[in-house]
C-alpha cells in the first residue's frame, strides 16, 4: 500500500470518527476497540479519542496491516455509502424536506454515552429521533445546547446518599465540529437576556446524513453568568433556565438563519424552546408584517411535542422574571410586559397566572401531540381550558407514540448475530440494506420463525447475555468499592448467579416511577430470592434530579436492601447511570420491571430497547406499553385502569406486582422441557419479535411524524 494510500485511509478514520454514525455500525466500533482495547474501555468508547491516544506513527503502522486495511477500507466504503446515497426513504417521500429541511429543538440530546449532554429519557428520544431521520434520508437539523460539564457523575457516600460531581468536556476529544463563518473564524450570534447582548458560537455534531447544532455562550465577551449558561444540563435556579431557553429558541433560530438553512417545520421537543415562536414573530414583524399576521404565519410553521402529563412539570416563569430577562422578548414584538405574560397565559389578563412554555408552545403550533395514545388523552383534558373546550375530544392534541433507534440500541453481541441472520436471510442483500430491513416487520417475523432461530438458540443467547450483564455488573460493583472486597470478586462464585431469573430497573429516580415498589413485599420477595430451584435477583440503576430528595432516598433505600438486607447478593445497584450502562442492563435482563404511577408515565421508551434481546417487559398499563401488550409478549401489572386515590394506587399495584411475578412471570420462566428449554417463555419472546421490535422504533416514529405533520402545513 503507498503512503498516498494510507493518508487517505488515517484522513478517513478522522473523518469517520467525527461522525457519530459509528455508534450503530459494529464494525466500525471494532476497528477502534481493536486500535487500543484498553482505551476504548477506559474513554466511553470515543472514537475521537481513540484516535488522540494512538500517535499517527503507530495508526500508519497499523494500517500497514493488510487485513486490518482492508477492514477499514471496507468501513469507510459503507460509510460513504450511507452518507451519499440518494435512494433513501426520504428522497422518495419527503423530497421537499431537503431543501426545506424539519429544524429539530431540545434542550437534550443523548446520541452515545461520549457525549453526556442529556438528562434522561427526552434526550435519549431526541437522540433516537435524529439517527432515524438519517437513516431515513430525510431533511432534518436539530438544536440544542452545548453543555461543557454535561450531567452530573453519580457517586453515592458512605451513607448511601447520592452525590453528584462534574467534569469539564473537552470538545478536541469529543466527535464535535467548530461552526465556522465564511471567513474561516467561528460563526458568532448574539440574544438579548435582561439588558445584556449575550454572545454564542456553535458546535456542529454529525448525526450521519444530519447535523445537530449546540449553542455554547462560553465566550470571552460574555460575562461570568452569561459564560455559564450553558455550563451544565437544567443547571441553576429558574433564572438560569429562562436564559438557557432564550438561547436555545431564539438562539437556535438564529444560527439556521446566519447559516442560510431554511425549514420548513420548526419542531418543538417538549416547551423548553418555545421562545423559538416569538423570534420567528419578531423576523416578520421586521418585515412589516403586523403582530396578527405574523403570529398566524409563524403558526403555521412549527410542531409542539409534549412530554408531560402533569401540571407541574411545565416549566412557568414569574412575571418578574419575564419581565427582567426576558425584556427584550418583549421590546422587539413591541409588546408590554403584561402582554408578553399573556402569550404564556392560558387565562389572558390574569396577573396571578405565571408565563407557561407550554402555553406558549401551543398558543404558535399549527399542530400538537402527546407520546402515546394515553397520554394524547391526559394532555386533551389537561388543556381543555386553554382551547376553550366543552370535551376533551374537542382539544386539538394527537399522538405519536415515541419509538427508539433499533440498530443503535442493540448491544453489540446482539447486533452481529442478527446482522449474520439477516444475510442468510436475505441473500444478495448488502450492509447498506441492513438498517432499513432490520426495522421491518417482516424481519422480526421472519425471524421469530423457528426454523429461522430455534428455541436453543435463542435460549443461548438469552445465557450469554445474561452472563455478560453480571460479569459487566462485577467489574462495576469492583470499582464502586463500598462492602466488597477484592477477594469477593476474585472468588467471584456466590455473587449474582447466571441461572437466576434476573430482574431490571434502571431510569430516572423520579418518586412516580416508584422504583422500590417492588420491595413493598419485602418478606415475600425475601422468600422468592432464598428459593434456590427458582432463584431471582434484582439489577438496579439510575440517577435522582440533584434537588430530588425524595427521589435520592429511594436510591438510598434499595443501596442499604441490596448491602444490609437479607437481598444481600440477589440485590445490586450499579451507580452513574448512563447510555453504556443501559445498554448492558437492556439486554441482559430477562424482565424489564417497569411500575410508574399510573397516568404519569407519558411514553416511556426503556422497554422498548430490551425487546431486540429477548428481555420480556413487566410493566404497569401506562404509555407505550398500554398500547404494546397483548397478553403474549410479555406481563401486564393490574388492569387498563387505575384509582383516583394515590394511596389506594399504590397498595394495589404492589400487591399486582407480586401477584403476576409469583403466579406468571417465575412459573413461565422455570418450566422447562426435556433439554431445559423454557419452551412458553421462548413463545413469549418469539412474539415480542413479531409485535414489538419494529412497531416501537423511530423508523416508524419519524416516518409517522413526517407523513402526519412535517409534510402537511
Amino acid at each position: 500500500m503507498t503512503a498516498i494510500e494510507v493518508t487517505d485511509l488515517v484522513a478517513g478514520l478522522n473523518r469517520l470518527a467525527r461522525n457519530l454514525w459509528w455508534s450503530w455500525d459494529q464494525d466500525a466500533q471494532e476497528l477502534f476497540y481493536d486500535l487500543s482495547p484498553r482505551g476504548w474501555q477506559n474513554l466511553y468508547h470515543n472514537a475521537v479519542a481513540i484516535l488522540k491516544e494512538v500517535s499517527p506513527y503507530e495508526l500508519r503502522v497499523r494500517l500497514g496491516d493488510p487485513s486490518f486495511a482492508d477492514r477499514a477500507r471496507a468501513i469507510l466504503a459503507r460509510f460513504d455509502a450511507y452518507v451519499s446515497t440518494p435512494d433513501t426513504w426520504g428522497a422518495l417521500n419527503a423530497p421537499a424536506l431537503k431543501a426545506n429541511p424539519v429544524a429539530y429543538f431540545s434542550a437534550e440530546f443523548a446520541f452515545h454515552e461520549t457525549l453526556p449532554i442529556a438528562a434522561g429519557g427526552l434526550g435519549v428520544l431526541a437522540g433516537d429521533h435524529a439517527k432515524s431521520a438519517s437513516d431515513l434520508g430525510i431533511g432534518f437539523v436539530g438544536i440544542s445546547l452545548f453543555y461543557r460539564e454535561g450531567y452530573f457523575q453519580q457517586s453515592i457516600n458512605q451513607d448511601n446518599w447520592q452525590t453528584e460531581y462534574y467534569t469539564q468536556l473537552n470538545p478536541a476529544n469529543l466527535p464535535l465540529e467548530p461552526v465556522l463563518a465564511a471567513n474561516g473564524e467561528l460563526l458568532v450570534g448574539s440574544v438579548k437576556i435582561a439588558s445584556s447582548t449575550v454572545h454564542f458560537h456553535a458546535w456542529r455534531v454529525n448525526i450521519g446524513r444530519c447535523p445537530v447544532y449546540l449553542l455554547d455562550t462560553n465566550r470571552p465577551e460574555n460575562e461570568p453568568m452569561f459564560r455559564d449558561l450553558t455550563l451544565r444540563v437544567y443547571g441553576g435556579d429558574s433564572t438560569t433556565r429562562i436564559m438557557q431557553e432564550i438561547v436555545l429558541g431564539v438562539g437556535g433560530v438564529r444560527l439556521l438563519r446566519a447559516l442560510g438553512i431554511k425549514p420548513s417545520t420548526f419542531h418543538m421537543n417538549e416547551g423548553h424552546a418555545a421562545f423559538l415562536t416569538l423570534e420567528l414573530i419578531r423576523e416578520k414583524i421586521a418585515l412589516g408584517k403586523s403582530f396578527p399576521e405574523a403570529s398566524s404565519a409563524t403558526k403555521s410553521e412549527c410542531l409542539f411535542t409534549t412530554h408531560t402529563p402533569v401540571e407541574a412539570g411545565h416549566d412557568r416563569f414569574s412575571s418578574d422574571l419575564m419581565r427582567y430577562a426576558g425584556h427584550g422578548l418583549g421590546s422587539d414584538l413591541h409588546l408590554q410586559p403584561t402582554q408578553l405574560m399573556d402569550l404564556g397565559r392560558v387565562r389572558t389578563g390574569d396577573a396571578s397566572e405565571t408565563f407557561c412554555m407550554t402555553v406558549l408552545a401551543l398558543r404558535y403550533s399549527r399542530a400538537a401531540n402527546g407520546v402515546s395514545e394515553l397520554h394524547g388523552a391526559v394532555s386533551r383534558e389537561m388543556w381543555m381550558n386553554f382551547f376553550g373546550a366543552k370535551s376533551p375530544e374537542e382539544v386539538p392534541i394527537g399522538h405519536v407514540t415515541n419509538g427508539i433507534h433499533l440498530v443503535g440500541w442493540m448491544k453489540g453481541t446482539v447486533r452481529k448475530i442478527w446482522q449474520k441472520k439477516y444475510h442468510q436471510l436475505y441473500t444478495g442483500k448488502s450492509d447498506t440494506d441492513w438498517i432499513a430491513d432490520a426495522n421491518s416487520p417482516e424481519f422480526w417475523s421472519r425471524l421469530a420463525d423457528p426454523s429461522v432461530t430455534s428455541d436453543q438458540e435463542i435460549w443461548s443467547i438469552r445465557y450469554r447475555l445474561r452472563r455478560e450483564l453480571i460479569e459487566f455488573a462485577r467489574r462495576r460493583l469492583l470499582l464502586q468499592g463500598g462492602t466488597f472486597t477484592h477477594r469477593d470478586f476474585i472468588t467471584f462464585d456466590s455473587f449474582l448467579n447466571p441461572d437466576a431469573l434476573t430482574i431490571g430497573f434502571a431510569r430516572r429516580f423520579a418518586t412516580y416511577k416508584r422504583a422500590p415498589l417492588i420491595f413493598d413485599q419485602f418478606e415475600a420477595v425475601v422468600k422468592l430470592v432464598k428459593d434456590t430451584g427458582h432463584p431471582i435477583q434484582f439489577v438496579f440503576a439510575g440517577k435522582a434530579h440533584p434537588r430530588d430528595d425524595s427521589g435520592k432516598g429511594f436510591i438510598q433505600k434499595v443501596i442499604h436492601l441490596s448491602k444490609f438486607s437479607e437481598l444481600k447478593g440477589n440485590l445490586v445497584f450499579i451507580e452513574n447511570y448512563d447510555i453504556h450502562v443501559a445498554r448492558q442492563m437492556v439486554s441482559g435482563c430477562d424482565v424489564w420491571l417497569n411500575n410508574p404511577r399510573r397516568p404519569l408515565e407519558a411514553s416511556g421508551t426503556s422497554g422498548m430497547k430490551t425487546t431486540a434481546h429477548g428481555c420480556l417487559n413487566l410493566s404497569i398499563m401506562d404509555g407505550w406499553w398500554r398500547e404494546g401488550y397483548n397478553g403474549n409478549n410479555g406481563f401486564a401489572i393490574g388492569p387498563d385502569s387505575h384509582p383516583d386515590d394515590i394511596d389506594e394506587q399504590d397498595r394495589i399495584d404492589s400487591e399486582n406486582l407480586y401477584e403476576v411475578l409469583t403466579k406468571e412471570v417465575i412459573p413461565t420462566f422455570f418450566n422447562r422441557d426435556s433439554n431445559g428449554i423454557p419452551q412458553l417463555w421462548v413463545a413469549k419472546i418469539r412474539e415480542a419479535w413479531r409485535t414489538l421490535a419494529a412497531e416501537y422504533s423511530t423508523w416508524r416514529m419519524v416516518q409517522e411524524y413526517t407523513n402526519k405533520y412535517y409534510l402537511k402545513r
